[in-house]
């Protein structure tokens, strides 16, 4: 009776392990790529926010906010985590 209580678990195992590999690993590996970015940004990268405005980063702040200008003289505090993608790296200062 043993192997008949296992079988019945058997496909939920599976199931489990199917949506481990194919969704949750995937979705922490992203997480984690996001947040190398973000703490990897500096003064000068060209940056995409989630709300799709494009501007150069002007300061980086440590309390989890970068400052990003738009526009010439136009200046946005942004938390970090909604940069979406860095367009353009600056090389780092000698």
């Amino acid at each position: 009776m043993d192997g008949g209580a296992f079988a019945q678990f058997l496909p939920l195992i599976l199931i489990f392990a199917i949506m481990y590999f194919l969704l949750i690993r995937p979705q922490q590996k992203k997480l984690k790529e996001h947040q190398a970015m973000v703490a990897a940004l500096r003064r000068g990268d060209q940056v995409v926010t989630q709300g799709g405005l494009i501007g150069k980063v002007v300061k980086v702040k440590d309390d989890n906010e970068v400052e990003v200008e738009l526009a010439e003289g136009v200046k946005v505090r942004v938390v970090k985590s909604t940069i979406a993608n860095v367009m353009s790296k600056t090389e780092p200062a000698n």
